[in-house]
């Protein structure tokens, strides 16, 4: 069994008599299992992390920074082998999971940069020899939820702007995919000169260990990347207490295909960015709104390149593998069937592929429908899955009527060159980023950041940086009582 406790600089033996099996997405065989930690070992994690606080954020910036790249460095250096764990737990191509370690390692250098750079302000006071300073400050402890679709990269997205600015965390990787994370935390426990109780680790249940994790009185902030419903139910959960939450969570990308567009590269691009990790990216494509003028074309080489992937054992490297979980499989061919009983068309796809490789495992084919309308669930539900609907339209309003009616708010895209049309949708697309003229990823120096039911408080670049800072305000008199100076 792995080992799934991390505290206060050492690894311990759970007294939990619970385990969870981690499967193999693509053949349905047990990885390995992690203990589902007690209640009892999370309040351990999390006062070991309160106690390492007060020593971590008078450590020199740049020694925290260096941590930080220390911890990249051990990644990089064991990029094969937690790729492979990735994508025996998750089910990601290999080459997808080589990218997102380099990705995880990248992300690391990117925030260590800040460790020279957290910077204040410096302002007049409103009496003769008075200034006042603005500083900030770490929050203190913080709760890091890790999501199953980017293990490694999410636990380094979360933890590197958090220990830069000088709070301690308790991670917990989610009980579908916690293998890859745990190993990367034994590795920095090897490698890393960490002091103890400044990164700890549990593992287990969201509905029980994560729930005890977010909901404990010394946490001081929540960073979790998941379903709008979870991110919802942790608002609630610390809203008595009004601790600062980052809470990145679902969206329905619009993508907007104008009718001077690129239609080879817009087919490419949107086709990879619906079917990357199999559709289960918070930022993939998920409705195609496409001009009249260019729909015949556009939708015919769509579906001439979905037919053309290849889908297959994740370890030989396929276009695509498998879904996570029995579950989101079922949630993927429920949504698909909804939108044929609501009378969507199947161009191809819309099934799991045929073949004795695909008798076991979490399968569903690239598909593509039309003949959808905005009011069917598949363009106003979020699907974590391969399939794409496409709807034409006949002007700009319409487009953006359409890409706006979501209660979404995330990522959205546009492939037209006339740039006049780019800045109206900048201006009027309801979404926290927009991608023009090409899709997926963001980097590291932006904010990704959803609107609406997509979250609240954002990652990435100077302003994800700073949601783990607080602001504090000092008055500084130098007035002589005696009137001497």
């Amino acid at each position: 069994m792995s080992r799934g406790l991390y505290i206060d600089g050492e690894w311990r033996e759970s007294n939990s008599d619970e385990t969870i099996e981690v499967l193999n997405p693509a053949t349905e065989e047990v990885v390995d299992e992690v203990p589902s930690v007690t209640n009892e070992e999370v309040q351990e994690a999390v006062t070991a992390a309160s106690e390492a606080e007060s020593e971590w954020a008078l450590t020199p910036a740049p020694e925290r920074g260096q941590l930080v790249r220390d911890i990249a460095q051990v990644l990089l250096d064991n990029q094969e082998e937690l790729a492979g764990l990735v994508t025996d737990e998750q089910g990601k191509p290999l080459g997808a999971a080589e990218g997102e370690i380099a990705d995880a390692a990248d992300m690391g250098n990117y925030m260590a940069e800040w460790d020279r750079r957290i910077e204040g302000d410096v302002v007049p006071g409103d009496v003769p020899q008075e200034k006042i300073t603005l500083e900030r400050r770490p929050l203190g402890v913080v709760a890091a939820i890790i999501p199953w679709n980017y293990p490694v990269a999410l636990f380094m997205r979360k933890i590197a702007p958090a220990l830069v600015t000088g709070n301690t965390v308790v991670a917990k990787p989610s009980s579908n995919t916690p293998l890859a994370t745990v190993r990367a935390m034994e590795l920095i426990d090897e490698n890393v000169d960490l002091p103890d109780g400044v990164l700890n680790l549990v593992t287990g249940h969201g509905s029980v260990v994560g729930d005890a994790l977010v909901t404990n009185e010394g946490v001081d902030m929540v960073t979790m990347t998941g379903d709008t419903g979870t991110g919802k139910a942790i608002a609630e959960s610390v809203a008595d207490r009004l601790i600062p939450v980052s809470l990145e969570l679902g969206g329905k990308a619009p993508a907007i295909v104008w009718k001077d567009a690129d239609i080879d590269a817009a087919v490419d691009d949107i086709l990879t960015a619906r079917i990357a990790n199999a559709g289960q990216v918070c930022i993939c494509a998920e409705r195609v709104y496409v001009h009249s003028d260019v729909a015949e074309e556009f939708t015919e080489k769509l579906v001439d390149a979905a037919e053309g992937l290849t889908i297959g054992n994740p370890r030989d490297n396929p276009d695509m593998g498998p879904q996570v979980s029995q579950g989101e499989l079922d949630a993927t061919e429920n949504a698909v069937q909804r939108a044929i009983e609501q009378g969507a068309n199947v161009l191809t796809g819309g099934a799991r592929p045929d073949g004795g490789q695909f008798a076991h495992g979490y399968w569903f084919e690239p598909t593509i429908l039309t003949d959808v309308t905005q009011d069917m669930d598949i363009i106003q539900e979020e699907v974590f899955g391969p399939a794409l609907p496409i709807v034409e339209i006949d002007s700009m309003d319409q487009a953006l009527e359409y890409a706006n009616d979501s209660k979404y708010g995330l990522s959205s895209y546009l492939f037209t060159n006339n740039y006049q049309l780019v800045n109206r949708i900048a201006d009027e697309l309801d979404f926290g980023e927009t991608y023009i003229n090409r899709t997926l990823g963001e980097s590291w120096q932006g904010h990704h950041i959803g609107w609406n039911e997509s979250g609240l408080g954002g990652e990435d670049g100077k302003y994800g940086l700073l949601k783990y800072t607080q602001l504090k305000t000092l008055y500084h008199n130098y007035q002589d009582p005696a009137g001497e100076n």
